[in-house]
């Protein structure tokens, strides 16, 4: 017999033009009739049938339930989404050998990550003890060594901010000019003032451009530019300290200023690392949160409140309260205009020079900005002294 005489039937069902001669049903096949159209037989076709002796004498065995012995009879007449061998008709499949495990059996949940400070904490409260007895001894014996103690501070980070800029930018910001006038600038803010600072920063901005003039021209501008930039980053903010320092009262204004800027610090760092959740600014600095910034300002306003009634002469507990809140505005952004600097730069420390904390550039981050804050506050509020 030829299979391709049975297509698939448009009526659905078998008419009498079915079944004429040479058209005879297959042996085991049902009666001619409506019954067998395409929807029932799908219907029936999931049920198993138990295998017996074949009826016509066939010799083989069919494990597909009622499903006729001739294939191609059936299979060019099933509609074609639903062909016998499809995983649907057929009950009969091994089970998988591993099956998956029941919900009532969960899993143990993975240990949170614990909380890590990101440092060595003993070498960065170690440094720390040791750079505040220095700072503190120099401050109260006598303010010239003081003086001197903010100047080689300058020219190291001055060292540290070039060194970078060479190395990872190719930049060549002439650092003899800029140690020398950075050191000159510190020395005049604290004879001469704040006139003294001025003359003698603009002074080294000329020095940077005519220093640069004895090597070739290639990368003139930016690397002068650079050395303008180094040189009013960290010389020329330094200098407000040592015009704090000048005044009647400046050990004292400056201990305040250097309390409120640690305190703000540490304020931030310890709210931040127990209970930070809301990053402040993921792209510059993701370990800055926001309930940090919170507890930055709720330490720097405790504690300038109590600086200005005890430390500050004529000082009040309300100006600290806004001297406070300036200075845990003005150290967040500092530390992040750092950050910023240090991921243009592709670093995480700008030096190694301080154990546990990395170099002098990354303690001056938040003391440098804040510096002209607490200066021109205390002017305001209790006078220049």
């Amino acid at each position: 017999m030829n299979d391709s005489s049975w297509g698939a039937p448009q009526t659905g069902y078998w008419g009498p033009s079915d079944q004429g001669p040479g058209r005879g049903y297959a042996q085991g096949a049902a009666p001619a009739g409506p019954a067998y159209d395409a929807p029932e037989a799908q219907h029936t076709r999931p049920m198993p049938i138990v295998p017996g002796p074949p009826a016509h004498g066939g010799d083989q065995d069919d494990d597909r339930g009622a499903a006729p012995p001739s294939g191609p009879l059936f299979r060019d007449d099933m509609s074609p989404a639903q062909p016998y061998d499809t995983p649907q008709a057929q009950p009969h499949r091994a089970v998988p050998q591993n099956p998956e495990p029941m919900p009532d059996s969960p899993q143990p949940a993975p240990a949170p990550p614990k909380k890590s400070a990101g440092r060595d904490l003993g070498a960065a409260i170690g440094v720390g003890v040791g750079l505040g007895a220095v700072i503190v001894a120099s401050l109260f014996v006598v303010k010239a060594v003081f003086v001197g103690v903010v100047a080689v501070a300058v020219v190291v980070g001055l060292w540290e901010l070039t060194s970078r800029l060479q190395e990872r930018k190719g930049i060549k910001a002439p650092l003899v000019p800029l140690a020398l006038g950075g050191a000159a600038m510190v020395v005049a803010g604290y004879v001469r003032g704040a006139e003294g600072a001025w003359v003698a920063m603009a002074l080294t901005a000329l020095a940077v451009l005519v220093w640069r003039m004895t090597e070739p021209p290639e990368g003139y501008l930016k690397d002068v530019t650079a050395g303008v930039f180094a040189a009013f980053y960290v010389p020329f903010l330094a200098t407000f300290v040592a015009l704090m320092l000048a005044a009647d009262d400046g050990p004292w204004r400056v201990l305040t200023f250097l309390l409120l800027t640690v305190v703000s610090d540490t304020g931030a760092y310890a709210v931040g690392w127990r209970f930070g959740k809301h990053k402040l600014a993921p792209r510059i600095s993701p370990g800055k949160t926001r309930e940090g910034l919170f507890g930055a300002v709720s330490f720097a306003m405790a504690a300038g409140a109590l600086c200005m009634e005890f430390l500050v002469d004529d000082g009040t507990w309300w100006q600290g309260l806004l001297l406070g809140l300036a200075v845990a505005a003005s150290a967040t952004l500092g530390d992040l205009g750092e950050s910023m600097i240090k991921r243009d730069l592709g670093i995480k420390d700008m030096g190694t020079l301080l154990p546990g904390h990395g170099g002098i550039m990354d303690r001056l981050d938040s003391l440098l900005p804040t510096a002209p804050v607490v200066w021109l506050l205390l002017v305001l509020f209790v006078g220049s002294g």
